[in-house]
């Protein structure tokens, strides 16, 4: 008995030993041996040239998980796909999500594309409900209860929402499918990495604890998100390391924080680099230059914070030392970045500026251009009007203005949100990537009791 427990305690030594030279603790060893299946589902939420970012956001992060060692059959993505063979691509059949022009779209499975990105079949993959799934590959999160899901989002946002190319996903329905994938006993743990503007407002006293859910998002719940390696020619400000390819004139290569995420992926230890240390150096990267910039926020079970990269992401290349001077250089890069809502009018004034003087393409560009900026004044003035209307002018810009102070939701009411957005909407128009952040002041006209009779009647009076 004696000599059986001795053995016990060598062996455990000597596996103490070997995981402190891997540079991980023997309580993380333990963690990552027991882990089943790594998941993840990926998503870019838009469509159009212009959003080149979102789908190379994506088509990265497949890259690092495929290296990592996450199978194709456990890798689902969600893209529109018109970005790699778009007539306006200068590099056709080909993305690229940084300068240096790396190839990041060969061999990403299209598993839903065009119409079928949608919230619908966003939330059946999540709950492995096949028989909802419309279009598609139909592969779905048929993960097991040891299972490690990876869910990354890329896409404009709003108050209490994110975009798809048609709907909405809106927080409390994102928020009620997470709620019943823990239910199922379906995964062990899971994490989400969300970019887009007002992406706090999705879990902000919405997420609770005890899900095994740990999230970051690139923003505070009323902050907007940034796109970066952004190319325009005659710019005021050159690049301090390196610019965007000059082809790429008015295009975001990327979003700041799935660059700087996905960046850090590329060159750290996964296996001894743990979430929480990602995100501090994501946190820091984003926020380096506030003027141009957001504040990364965290949200659920922050003991999740403490896990290895790997148990999630796999591991990673062995020449991680070696590429972490590339990704310094790069954090310090200037990059030109423009937060997402100017992103349509950074493109057209790009194109516009570019164009030759007189062409058709100039007037074409130009015309875009003022009918954008004329929609942009239309619906501010549609929603200062409509504020003025039912609490006065003195009190309407406070009252539609007003944040909530942190860890409370957006709204109480959320079928009151949905239903006063399709009023307003069906009156004014539908709200675009910029519009979409005046639903917080749609949200704020819930919180106020505004019964629906007066608020269609005052929207009424304010797009007849």
């Amino acid at each position: 008995m004696i000599f059986r427990y001795n053995i016990c305690i060598v062996f455990l030594v000597v596996l103490s030993i070997w995981a402190s030279i891997e540079g991980r603790s023997i309580s993380r060893f333990l963690t990552e041996e027991s882990v089943g299946t790594k998941w993840a589902v990926l998503v870019a939420g838009s469509n159009g040239w212009w959003n080149y970012r979102h789908q190379a956001d994506v088509c990265h992060a497949y890259q690092i998980l495929k290296k990592g060692g996450l199978k194709d059959e456990n890798i689902i993505v969600f893209m529109y796909d018109d970005i790699a063979n778009n007539t306006n691509n200068p590099r056709p059949g080909v993305i690229i999500n940084n300068p240096h022009g790396q190839d990041v779209y060969n061999g990403v499975p299209k598993d839903y594309v065009g119409e079928d990105v949608n919230a619908d079949n966003f939330y059946n993959v999540i709950l492995a409900n096949k028989s909802g799934i419309v279009g598609g590959s139909g592969k779905v999160l048929n993960s097991g209860p040891n299972d490690h899901i990876f869910i990354s989002y890329t896409d404009h946002g709003g108050p209490g929402i994110v975009s798809m190319p048609t709907g909405l996903v809106y927080a409390n329905d994102l928020i009620n499918v997470l709620k019943k994938k823990h239910a199922s006993g379906t995964y062990s743990k899971l994490v989400f990495y969300l970019e887009a503007c007002e992406s706090g407002s999705m879990f902000d006293g919405l997420l609770p604890e005890g899900l095994n859910i740990y999230v970051t998002t690139a923003s505070k719940p009323d902050e907007n998100s940034w796109g970066t390696y952004c190319g325009t020619s005659g710019a005021a400000e050159p690049c301090l390391v390196e610019c965007s390819p000059p082809e790429f004139n008015g295009v975001c290569l990327g979003d700041l924080y799935s660059v700087a995420w996905m960046e850090d992926s590329d060159v750290q230890d996964r296996h001894s680099d743990s979430l929480e240390g990602q995100y501090s150096r994501v946190a820091n990267r984003t926020a380096a230059n506030l003027t141009h910039g957001s504040h990364v926020m965290q949200y659920g079970d922050m003991v999740l914070s403490s896990d290895a990269l790997s148990e999630y992401m796999g591991v990673a290349s062995s020449n991680h030392s070696h590429a972490s001077v590339n990704a310094m250089s790069l954090s310090k890069s200037s990059s030109r970045n423009v937060d997402q809502r100017s992103a349509e009018i950074f493109y057209l004034f790009s194109k516009y500026q570019d164009s030759p003087e007189g062409s058709d393409e100039h007037l074409y560009i130009r015309a875009r251009l003022i009918e954008t900026i004329s929609q942009r004044s239309q619906v501010d003035n549609s929603v200062k009007h409509l504020g003025e209307l039912l609490f006065g002018v003195e009190k309407s810009n406070e009252i539609l203005q007003n944040v909530r102070p942190a860890g409370q939701p957006l709204v109480d009411n959320w079928d009151c949100l949905k239903s006063y957005i399709k009023t307003f909407e069906a009156h004014c128009g539908k709200l675009t990537s910029y519009g979409k952040k005046h639903i917080r002041g749609i949200a704020n006209i819930c919180n106020a009791g505004i019964e629906s009779g007066k608020m269609a009647d005052a929207t009424a009076q304010v797009c007849p």
